[in-house]
């Protein structure tokens, strides 16, 4: 069924202070091919001592790095751009390989992004006001120092360049653990970052797990900053231990985003592109539209669609053009969502397609899932899953729609459907959450990108990204 079997690719060396070098560990970890559940890389476990290592680099290179003009550092970065623009293919191949996204969604999503982030930071990098007059004070924007950045699996790369970019961008150096589910298209990464010779320790790369390098990345007395995208569970983790050493602490965490369709709108058009922002990455996307929220009068024309909807995902190979849903990242993964499938039926919530959580015989698939009949009370409509499963909620008037809209513990993302868009705009004003899509307005790598309540704590890409990564300091003149 999947594609054939590459070679092993082994990754034998972490990068600190400008050069591949051995971790003071011995042990590895395996990444494997979630389609074909075969081995297909092995990356260094680091430890505690890689990080302090790598903290140390990047201390030693911070002063001169800030010290570097914005306009030296965006033409660092788009020398970079370019470097990863030359590894695209790769990339996209790679990461279809180690994390199961379709080799279209790979291509266009997982390695576009990266190139469209880094030159965004370029192009910030000298456009940023970097000095502003506030009544009798200069106020300089300074850089935050040296960054932790930790970054998850399920957009290996956009995560790490989303955090790395814009750090470089203003003045701080980095000390970055990728995922270690997905992590060989990170090493692509820094193969370009030293093909364009940004100075050593500027960039660091530590690979491992989270119980080891992450916690003594965001408990390290000279990080300045973690910035941190995961699980609002091991955001919280990160958080505790940045406290200890009052260091700044972004999250970028969960979401279980509404998906608003007015009485007004186009129904079938609302539920068809609802149904692919659920389904994008296999449902393994923060900002996904889990819930469908959909007026009683249209609600079983709703259903209907969505189910029909749904069948044309085929499940398969992330190699076959033909395929629009590939694996879960792992059977972890995978049988955590079976546990909500099977949790959602026992709570009587009405399967309408998918439900199967072994559509194939090897490799972690999940149908696609529809359930109707959902209840603001139940599991799957209160809890991330992660996974190509949708909701679909009953309301009565547009009140109730806002209360079940803003019924949950996170507030990332969310869709507004109406066909007169100031109403859809004034219904958004409402929502509390950190953005939403008007009509299916598309996604912007220069607008802030992050969440209220658990969802997280600073903002990501464009101005207010690059500004989480600086510090203010005021002259009084």
């Amino acid at each position: 069924m999947a594609a054939a079997q590459t070679d092993l690719i082994v990754r034998d060396s972490i990068y600190i202070d400008g050069a591949w070098v051995a971790s003071d560990g011995k042990d590895s970890i395996d990444v494997e091919n979630p389609a074909t559940e075969e081995i297909i890389g092995r990356i260094p476990a680091g430890t505690a001592s890689d990080v302090d290592r790598a903290v140390k680099a990047a201390r030693a290179a911070q002063d001169d790095w800030a010290a570097t003009s914005p306009e030296e550092r965006g033409k660092f970065l788009s020398r970079l751009q370019e470097a990863v623009t030359a590894r695209h293919g790769e990339i996209a191949k790679t990461i279809a390989q180690e994390m199961g996204a379709p080799i279209k969604i790979s291509e266009m999503v997982q390695a576009g992004l990266p190139i469209a982030d880094i030159a965004t930071a370029a192009q910030l990098a000298t456009s940023f006001e970097w000095e502003r007059q506030i009544g009798n004070s200069t106020v300089v924007i300074e850089p935050i120092g040296v960054v932790g950045a930790i970054t998850p699996w399920n957009y290996p790369l956009h995560q790490v360049t989303a955090k790395v970019a814009y750090a470089l961008a203003a003045g701080c150096t980095v000390v970055l653990k990728p995922s270690e589910i997905a992590p060989l298209c990170t090493f692509l990464l820094f193969d370009a970052i030293h093909e364009v010779g940004l100075p050593a320790g500027v960039v660091n790369l530590v690979s491992g797990d989270g119980k080891t390098v992450g916690e003594a990345i965001a408990a390290h007395p000279d990080i300045d900053m973690v910035s941190f995208t995961g699980s609002t569970r091991a955001g919280k983790r990160v958080a505790e231990l940045g406290a200890q050493t009052v260091k700044k602490v972004a999250l970028e965490l969960g979401g279980k985003s509404a998906n608003v369709i007015l009485p007004d709108a186009d129904l079938a058009k609302a539920v068809k592109v609802g149904v692919g922002n659920c389904y994008l990455n296999s449902g393994q996307t923060c900002t996904a539209w889990t819930r469908m929220l959909v007026h009683s009068s249209q609600y079983d024309e709703a259903v209907e669609i969505a189910a029909k909807t749904a069948e044309g995902y085929t499940v398969g190979d992330p190699f076959d053009e033909g395929t629009r849903l590939g694996p879960l990242v792992s059977k972890a993964q995978r049988d955590r969502v079976a546990s909500y499938i099977e949790t959602g039926k026992a709570e009587g919530a009405r399967v309408v397609a998918g439900g199967d959580s072994q559509p194939l015989p090897k490799g972690y698939f999940v149908s696609p899932t529809v359930f109707a009949d959902v209840t603001t009370d139940m599991t799957i409509a209160q809890e991330e899953i992660f996974g190509p499963v949708l909701s679909i909620l009953k309301y009565e008037d547009e009140d109730e729609a806002l209360r079940i809209a803003n019924d949950s513990i996170y507030g990332l993302a969310g869709g507004v459907w109406s066909g007169d868009v100031e109403h859809a705009k004034a219904f958004a004003r409402k929502m509390k959450t950190g953005q939403v899509d008007i009509n299916g307005g598309s996604f912007n790598v220069a607008a802030p990108f992050g969440g209220y309540k658990q969802s997280g704590v600073g903002r990501e890409l464009g101005p207010f990204g690059l500004e989480e990564f600086t510090q203010p300091k005021s002259l009084q003149l």
